[in-house]
């Protein structure tokens, strides 16, 4: 390897001195983020105005500093079935019950993989993915199998606790407690005795460290609200799967995954599953992987028949924020950088790990050319009324095209095609490939 040597800094120390436009920069960015010094509000103010499409929606979440927004997005869609279905005009679902149900059912799937992968040497693959830590993260999917399991519950019979919107403190700790777990179930294993009834024990103290940060989940609740002809109407006796079965119906059982990413050994036309991936032992996320095109039309289709579309993006690419914008052209890093060739293709992101769908929300609006095209699209986030233009955001095309990985698209908007792609034998990939 060949190191650094004085005559090679003596070589970039000269180059940035004799470049006035980095020395300036270099002021500018003292006292102020290149986000900021890049941002472009002239550009950005072209993205303001209605939609041709919009969807109704009923007010915005808050994740607060959590990383539940694919759960929220999956409860964001129920929220408005159950809205019409009671008629009212604001309906919240508890967060924090299905992050409860969430942890715990990622924690049990650490442990049966400790069990599973016993014998596998730390540094392998598997481990390594086991001993990243239990997550806030998620997926459609695994939203999906934890509601047809759990339900759900209105807001107010499981509000947030202080750990469900801020997660750190307590994710060290479970991740302490299970990586003991997991290294007493090993040796277990290699013993030869019997991991199970202990196993069962770890899942009791995991339980109760759940409540006693989260607050133990109610078995039943009453429902009281107020509709908006100003009838009061009240149920008693409801439980979680209740609400969903009988009043959200079959909401979600008909939303396939549509993913675009010609990467990571992902090809086109293919119908793929992650093991390992989803909250629960026995759940996966499956998903068929086509044209970015098929994506967007999926997308239009399903706004133009009322319906939110549940997505995921890189939400760290040319963001702002608290102006709620994603645009490339709202920005210029050129400008502010200089020489300095921060282009990727959209392979090469996703490959080299530079981009990745790191955020879930739902796609409300979109704005469409003379052609019928589409030029910018609204956005129902998960951060709060404080984020963007009280709680929603406006991508452009151009960023929609670029950083946009994945859509939940409901089975009636299909293509004979896709219909067909999805009932193909699925390919397994690897839990540690990224989507």
């Amino acid at each position: 390897m060949k190191a650094i040597s004085n005559e090679l800094l003596d070589r970039f120390r000269s180059e940035y001195d004799s470049d006035s436009h980095a020395r300036t920069m270099t002021a500018a960015a003292s006292k102020t983020d290149i986000t900021d010094l890049a941002y472009l509000p002239m550009e950005a103010a072209k993205l303001s105005g209605p939609f041709r499409i919009e969807v109704r929606t009923r007010g915005i979440t808050a994740q607060e500093k959590s990383g539940r927004c694919w759960a929220y997005a999956a409860l964001n869609i129920l929220r408005e079935v159950l809205a019409d279905r009671f008629n009212v005009d604001e309906f919240t679902l508890s967060g924090n019950y299905m992050a409860f149900y969430d942890k715990l059912e990622k924690a049990n799937n650490m442990l049966e993989m400790a069990i599973e992968y016993a014998k596998e040497p730390l540094d392998s693959h598997i481990m390594e993915f086991l001993l990243g830590g239990l997550g806030d993260g998620g997926h459609f999917d695994m939203a999906r199998d934890l509601i047809r399991k759990y339900g759900i519950c209105p807001a107010q019979a499981m509000p947030e606790t202080y750990a469900s919107g801020h997660t750190a403190s307590y994710r060290l700790k479970i991740d302490t407690l299970l990586h003991k777990d997991i290294a007493e179930l090993r040796r277990l294993v290699k013993e030869g005795k019997d991991p199970q009834p202990r196993k069962e024990e770890m899942m009791s103290q995991i339980y109760k460290l759940q409540c006693i940060v989260f607050g133990q989940p109610p078995k039943t609740f009453d429902l009281t609200y107020r509709d908006k002809d100003q009838q009061y109407h009240v149920l008693r006796g409801l439980t979680p799967q209740t609400l969903y079965t009988e009043y959200a119906g079959s909401a979600l059982d008909n939303l396939v995954s549509v993913v675009s990413e010609h990467a990571q050994g992902k090809e086109f036309g293919h119908h793929y599953v992650f093991h390992y991936k989803g909250s629960m032992a026995e759940g996966n996320v499956d998903f068929i992987n086509v044209p970015f095109d098929e994506v967007e039309k999926l997308c239009l289709a399903q706004l133009k028949g009322g319906v939110p579309v549940w997505f995921g993006c890189d939400c760290e690419a040319f963001e702002n924020r608290s102006e709620g914008v994603w645009d490339p052209e709202s920005f210029d890093y050129d400008g502010v950088l200089g020489n300095i060739d921060l282009s990727l293709s959209k392979e090469d992101r996703l490959d080299y790990l530079d981009s990745y769908a790191n955020h879930a929300m739902i796609l409300v609006g979109v704005d469409l050319d003379e052609e019928g095209r589409p030029t910018r699209w609204k956005i129902e986030n998960s951060w709060g009324e404080e984020a963007g233009r009280k709680g929603y955001f406006v991508c452009s095309e151009h960023w929609f095209r670029e950083y946009v990985y994945e859509a939940i698209i409901d089975t009636a908007y299909l293509t004979d095609e896709e219909k067909a792609l999805k009932e193909t034998e699925s390919e397994v990939l690897d839990p540690w490939t990224s989507i």
